[in-house]
């Protein structure tokens, strides 16, 4: 066959090249990216059968991965003279004018067909129209094409795993629970139909919903990984870490290790207080994401909670070496140091904190405990007028001003702002009692403290 259109080309004599050898002949030169040959052979073809439907679109595919979409246009225009009933005429027709930026022309092309295909054809032109709205940006009405597809076909795969996430993208979990469970009914085996379920209750923070309809997609396929991932997501947001561990872990025996994985399943044992596992599937999560600093930070709460403070400023290391002014690494790492009592140093990284974060309390208010507890009264005091200007007037700061100006002496100064003080909240009164808890044997203090109570009582 390309013998003989070999022969054709040189003006040999050759056998009689058919149409549907030419269609071959096309695609052998296609197949092989050698596209200026494959448009010379459709073009032969062409000349030898001007009426052939079939040619003109090889011919108007070729051109469309040519970039030639108007020569494309006109040559599907004339094969839509010749046969109109092709699927492949709408489907070329879409892919040039998307490559024109004509959307809508694209979408009443598709409109007008689908009201002449059936079945299989008609299933692919909603796909066809589906990535159009999804080009155009038209996000909803990817969900409508994809719940027409699963209306005329119900169990069919691709529309299922790609209106799940469309549903949720689109927020129209619960027409996409309506839709999967009417499925459901009629397919109560379909993994992917409880698994779309499942997703959609998660969708609405419904978890124990998911969670059933994950364990019935479970039921029907066991190595359904997805489902287990995401189930065990739905374990933890209702702090159920046994059960999420024992999901995620089994997402680890169907698939490859993920850091992710290895991170949550760390978050878990984190939550449950079982410090030395966190640590052991955070490291696991390090190694695969070396440039995670988040993961080192994590690594060094666990040693913290357990007042290994040497052992958590050594990763905390790792974590600032990769971001060294991130604000919670800084806010531990002072937390460290003042434990370690390295005053100098614990001011450094909580100033580096409330640099990167004015507006957020806890980088002042470890500041301040630290200039208190350093007997820094002075700069304790200006560094909460700071505070208190900066976060627009957080009651707790006027509870700290207050201590801090009887740290300094300054006792009649100090009861009216901590009469100031518990007017504005008084819920924050222990927050005063822990930075200064002498003030407690104050009489003065004392006495205002009932005498505010008593007048709350009444």
């Amino acid at each position: 066959m390309i013998r003989a259109y070999n022969n054709l080309k040189m003006g040999r004599s050759h056998s009689f090249i058919q149409e549907e050898d030419f269609q071959r002949i096309i695609d052998y030169y296609d197949d092989k990216e050698d596209l200026a040959t494959a448009i010379e052979a459709a073009e032969n073809g062409i000349h030898q059968y001007p009426y052939s439907a079939a040619l003109l679109l090889k011919m108007a595919d070729l051109q469309i991965a040519g970039r030639k979409y108007p020569e494309a246009l006109e040559t599907l225009n004339r094969a839509e003279l010749f046969d109109r009933n092709d699927i492949n005429l709408y489907i070329l027709k879409t892919d040039a004018f998307l490559a024109l930026d004509l959307h809508e022309e694209a979408v009443q092309l598709l409109e007008k067909a689908l009201t002449m295909f059936e079945g299989d054809e008609r299933i692919e032109l909603l796909f066809e129209l589906a990535d159009v709205y999804d080009d155009y940006e038209d996000f909803q009405k990817v969900f409508e094409c994809l719940k027409w597809v699963l209306e005329e076909d119900p169990i069919n795969e691709e529309a299922l795993m790609k209106i799940c996430f469309w549903a949720d993208f689109t927020g129209r979990s619960e027409e996409s629970i309506k839709l999967h469970l009417k499925i459901i009914d009629n397919y109560p085996f379909n993994e992917l139909a409880w698994f779309n379920l499942a997703t959609a209750y998660q969708g609405l923070k419904l978890y124990e919903k998911a969670i059933d309809a994950y364990q019935y997609a479970l039921a029907i396929d066991e190595k359904f990984d997805v489902a287990y991932r995401n189930m065990g997501d739905a374990f933890i947001r209702i702090r159920r870490y046994k059960d999420a561990i024992e999901a995620l872990e089994k997402v680890l025996e169907l698939s490859r290790p993920e850091d992710v994985l290895h991170e949550a399943i760390g978050h878990c044992f984190h939550k449950m207080n079982n410090f030395a596992q966190a640590r052991l599937h955070y490291r696991k999560a390090s190694h695969l994401n070396p440039d995670d600093s988040k993961l080192y930070y994590k690594i060094a709460l666990t040693y913290f909670k357990e007042n290994q403070v040497e052992s958590a400023v050594k990763q905390l290391d790792s974590a600032m070496r990769i971001l060294r002014l991130h604000p919670e690494y800084n806010l531990l790492m002072g937390e460290c140091k003042l434990q370690q009592g390295k005053i100098k140093d614990a001011v450094i990284f909580f100033s580096n904190v409330v640099r990167v974060r004015p507006k957020n309390a806890s980088g002042w208010e470890a500041l301040i405990r630290c200039l208190v507890k350093a007997a820094y009264y002075e700069e304790a005091a200006e560094q909460t007028l700071h505070a208190i200007d900066a976060t627009n007037g957080k009651p707790l700061f006027y509870f700290y001003y207050s201590a801090i100006l009887f740290a300094m002496g300054k006792s009649k100064e100090g009861m009216l702002q901590l009469e100031k003080s518990l007017q504005i909240n008084p819920k924050l009164l222990k927050k005063f009692i822990d930075l200064q808890p002498q003030l407690l044997r104050n009489p003065a203090v004392v006495d205002m403290i009932v005498k505010y109570k008593g007048k709350k009582a009444k």
